[in-house]
């Protein structure tokens, strides 16, 4: 005999939806959002797929996200908040200049290995030219980059423009080697290379203070 509710659906093939706080909703829809953007990009990426991968219906999604750009732009703002925050908290652990530049580059190697694949959204979006987006990447460069500039200023007494445009050269740096690792795919350590990176920019900056 086969128990069927008084609707005639089968229990087991209710899946009823859990009422979460909002907070709480808000975090998973976002969770869920970011696997069908990083899977599709923002053009392949659709509403329905994204309600579906929530097991959420279409009017809860649009109730905190009244559309894809705006859940875009929630998403992108989350994680580079994240990593300003991971970043800076690197720079920040220690008032050891050499330890900082190990700490700061190990931190963006570990941002780019996360299996949340979260990088793909921030440096790999399809909507980089988008001036809402490009504003935000913007606006992260430079306060992560001045953080590093403000350091060097400090220790090296170098002009502030000189010291920006060092900072910004080692955010550059930490970026664009830690995706080539990570692109490259290959047998290379996270700390063998994180530390690579560091002892050639930590060989380079800490000579400033000796040429100043």
């Amino acid at each position: 005999m086969t128990l069927e509710t008084p609707s005639g659906e089968h229990p087991a093939r209710r899946t009823p939806l859990t009422r979460l706080p909002r907070d709480e909703r808000r975090a998973q829809l976002l969770a869920s959002a970011l696997q069908v953007f990083v899977s599709n990009g923002y053009h392949g990426a659709a509403m329905d797929e994204i309600a579906d991968t929530a097991m959420v219906s279409k009017p809860v999604l649009y109730q905190h996200f009244p559309s894809k750009r705006d859940l875009y732009l929630a998403l992108l703002d989350s994680h580079l908040q994240s990593l300003t925050t991971l970043l800076l908290s690197a720079l920040n652990s220690t008032t050891d200049n050499k330890q900082r530049v190990q700490a700061t580059m190990k931190a963006y190697f570990q941002f780019m290995a996360n299996d949340d694949q979260a990088h793909r959204l921030v440096f790999e979006s399809d909507l980089v030219n988008d001036p809402e987006v490009a504003a935000r990447l913007e606006k992260f460069n430079s306060e992560y980059g001045d953080a590093i500039g403000a350091v060097i200023a400090e220790d090296t007494k170098l002009a502030p423009l000189e010291s920006a445009l060092l900072g910004r050269a080692l955010a550059g740096m930490a970026q664009v080697s830690a995706r080539y690792w990570l692109e490259a795919n290959g047998d290379l350590d996270i700390d063998v290379a994180s530390e690579l990176v560091y002892r050639l920019a930590w060989r380079g900056i800490s000579r400033f203070p000796k040429e100043s």
